[in-house]
């Protein structure tokens, strides 16, 4: 769900900008008030997971593929702040480098997934939560939150491709829609299969409601052997498994090719890495691997300086 450069107009793009920058500034600021950086390490796995995961589409019929988006998962573990700034990170990483995702719909992306995707499936789990009597218990209510999530981030994607009159909502609207339902079956089974993981080894990371057990305390933090096995995993993910995804365009661009509206996409930005691969490498799945490994990376390393440098001590901040 990552809309190009051209596919909407200059009042939809400011206004997203604006839009997704309000929500952007209040999700830091609730993360510098926070004030420990115990989560620091946390956020970078989750972005690097976030990121590695995306790379991987599964077809899902039709001649269409899908992705992890991610929001809810993120959500569930970071709250909604901390996952409203790993998936700007993902997202800002993704179209500067690999020209996934315009420069230009940047915001419109990340309130499709950062805020509409994170908030509904938040909001979501926490309503379904609440009838949970453990934490294996919660896989459940996971699953069905991400579910609700990619289909509102879808809804909101048909609205502002209508905005902007690239095309009637009513009639992109029904097919984006039931895309992102199925995809959103994938998006269900991989946030369930985390969440049991967690349930079963780390309880503390997932934000529970009343009556369950509400998080009075952040989470203890991640030694350096949890952070070097996260990253590992993602990077694991990059480099073995995206090379080897569904080739078929994802349900966005298969839909505009069929309404007849994938001219308007222009490149905005000579991504380096376009379409995921390393120029001058070869053979072509070891050229993708090495794209994703080194984007899975900068975004964990990216991730940790921009959390280092919000959760800094008011003082200092004021020092420089």
């Amino acid at each position: 769900m990552h809309i190009p450069d051209g596919f909407l107009d200059l009042k939809t793009c400011l206004g997203s900008y604006c839009a997704a920058g309000a929500g952007l500034t209040f999700a830091m600021r609730r993360i510098r008030a926070s004030g420990s950086d115990k989560t620091v390490p946390l956020l970078g796995v989750m972005s690097a997971f976030l990121f590695a995961g995306q790379t991987v589409n599964f077809p899902i019929g039709g001649g269409i593929s899908g992705h992890l988006l991610g929001s809810t998962l993120a959500a569930i573990i970071l709250g909604p702040s901390g996952a409203a700034l790993v998936v700007a990170t993902v997202l800002l990483v993704q179209c500067v480098l690999f020209q996934d995702g315009g420069i230009t719909t940047f915001a419109a992306n990340f309130l499709n997934l950062g805020l509409v995707g994170v908030g509904t499936g938040y909001l979501a789990f926490q309503f379904f939560a609440r009838w949970a009597r453990s934490a294996r218990g919660l896989v459940w209510p996971a699953a069905i939150a991400s579910w609700i999530s990619a289909l509102c981030a879808s809804a909101a994607c048909a609205i502002e491709l209508a905005g902007s009159r690239t095309v009637n909502l009513s009639v992109i609207l029904p097919p984006l829609v039931i895309a992102y339902g199925v995809i959103g079956i994938g998006e269900a089974a991989i946030t369930a299969a985390m969440i049991s993981f967690l349930a079963r080894v780390r309880p503390d990371l997932i934000s529970r409601p009343n009556p369950v057990a509400t998080r009075t305390a952040a989470p203890a933090p991640l030694n350096g052997t949890h952070v070097l096995c996260g990253l590992g995993f993602a990077l694991g993910i990059g480099l073995l498994v995206s090379p080897f995804a569904s080739t078929l365009p994802d349900a966005l661009e298969s839909i505009a090719t069929r309404l007849n509206f994938e001219d308007r996409a222009a490149a905005f930005w000579p991504a380096p890495l376009a379409d995921y691969t390393l120029p001058g490498t070869a053979p072509e799945w070891l050229a993708v691997s090495l794209a994703v490994g080194c984007g899975t990376a900068l975004t964990f390393v990216l991730i940790l300086g921009l959390a280092r440098w919000l959760r800094r001590p008011r003082s200092e901040s004021h020092a420089d």
